[in-house]
């Protein structure tokens, strides 16, 4: 059965921003779901072929959220695991965002102020938070805080699954690759362009590999690399980064590059990240 995520709270509390960190640690996000529709695309998301095992409902203002108990009740005869996350804050503080904002209240009738628009809003689902697995106030969190709550207790089980890292070989003479987060440059490594036995192969042979790798100054640049990642990393996961890319350069992108992506790969592999590897110039 799906593991079914229920997002419900006031309007300003954070749905939206939940909505795309959920996305990120893998869940397939239905946004502003009406309560009518839930039933069909639960049974929707059943016949993805086992595509979809973690599905997100973020429900939508007071009017969509009042009927949601009896839909989850209903999923839940059904033998689906369903949790109900609240998000709410301050009326101070949901004042303070829409004004910031600028934008309109969604239960605004044109009749009430903005904090009586709040309030009507929070008795009308106050039933819902009553039944709610979990609530959450987000008055002084951070679009980053709210972040580390939600791969806390929704994230993958393995913390490196929450970032996800690329590893790309380049040749500076082709140009530094745009997107990398991080540049890192070989070519104070012996060139194996330069032997004629080496040069027709790539850092993937085994021959290009053991004379990259086989370098004194090899050792000592993986290590420093190790202890890098060691520390950046987890500080990117921690600010809420969901992508990571990692460039390593060499003159031409074929020997030197090549072999230290492969390798820095097994160690981030061995670190528990699972990194994507690409080698953008190995033919060029």
């Amino acid at each position: 059965m799906t593991d079914i995520l229920v997002v419900t709270g006031l309007s300003g509390a954070g749905r939206s921003q939940a909505a795309n960190d959920l996305e990120d640690l893998g869940w397939f996000v239905v946004d502003n779901l009406p309560v009518v529709l839930i039933d069909k695309v639960v049974e929707l998301s059943g016949e993805a072929g086992g595509e979809i095992v973690k599905l997100c409902l973020v429900v939508g203002n007071a009017r969509h959220q009042t009927a949601i108990l009896e839909a989850v009740r209903s999923l839940r005869e059904q033998g689906h695991s369903v949790r109900i996350l609240f998000l709410e804050a301050s009326t101070r503080e949901l004042v303070r965002r829409y004004e910031a904002t600028r934008r309109k209240h969604p239960m605004s009738d044109g009749l009430m102020g903005l904090e009586e628009v709040i309030e009507s809003e929070r008795i009308a689902i106050n039933g819902v938070k009553a039944f709610a697995d979990l609530v959450i106030d987000t008055t002084g969190l951070t679009v980053h805080n709210l972040r580390n709550q939600l791969v806390h207790l929704f994230g993958p089980e393995n913390p490196g699954d929450a970032l996800q890292v690329s590893v790309m070989s380049f040749g500076f003479k082709h140009g530094v690759p745009i997107d990398a987060d991080m540049i890192l440059d070989v070519r104070f490594l012996p060139n194996p362009h330069w032997d004629e036995n080496l040069r027709p192969f790539s850092g993937l042979d085994q021959s290009v590999k053991e004379f990259v790798l086989g370098q004194d100054l090899s050792d000592e640049f993986l290590e420093r690399i190790d202890g890098l990642i060691g520390l950046i990393l987890p500080a990117y996961m921690q600010e809420g980064r969901s992508y990571f890319t990692i460039g390593i350069g060499c003159t031409g992108g074929r020997h030197r590059s090549v072999a230290m992506v492969e390798e820095v790969a097994k160690r981030l592999t061995a670190a528990g990240y699972h990194p994507r590897v690409t080698h953008r110039d190995i033919n060029a």
